[in-house]
């Protein structure tokens, strides 16, 4: 695989609802508190009306911060540490690498944000992906 030894991030802040099979995200330049509380804002919009989401977190210190504000039809659900296994958004950061960012090589920072939003926006197309990766027969959720 080709190799790149200069750093240049972005990060896909995503969240998903495998009840119905839809997602909300946002490419940032930064993982921290602010960057959370913008996407705690961007899932809450995306909330069905009249609807309350659980949004699973780990303990990431930008999901646990003082300054996090989290909007009134969400409630977070912090796992216990060292169980990825139990958020069910690390496979759909497993299928967005292995399916559309893995091995490749950017010239720019807008062309990573590019890729990525390119890829979310490939998730969130293909009709009942979500659903199958993130569906947990013990997770009783349904859609409004």
């Amino acid at each position: 695989m080709r190799r790149d030894q200069r750093h240049t991030n972005a990060y896909i802040f995503g969240a998903v609802c495998p009840a119905r099979d839809c997602g909300a995200a946002l490419v940032l330049p930064y993982a921290n508190t602010h960057a959370m509380n913008l996407h705690l804002k961007e899932i809450s919009k995306n909330v069905a009306p009249g609807a309350h989401a659980v949004v699973i977190i780990d303990g990431a210190g930008w999901h646990i911060a003082h300054r996090l504000r989290v909007p009134d039809n969400l409630s977070l659900l912090r796992l216990p540490p060292y169980s990825p296994e139990l958020n069910a958004q690390e496979n759909i950061w497993q299928y967005l690498r292995q399916n559309y960012l893995a091995g490749l090589i950017f010239n720019t920072y807008a062309q990573i944000v590019q890729a990525c939003c390119a890829a979310w926006k490939a998730l969130i197309s293909e009709t009942g992906r979500i659903n199958s990766i993130a569906s947990r027969p013990w997770l009783n959720c349904t859609s409004s």
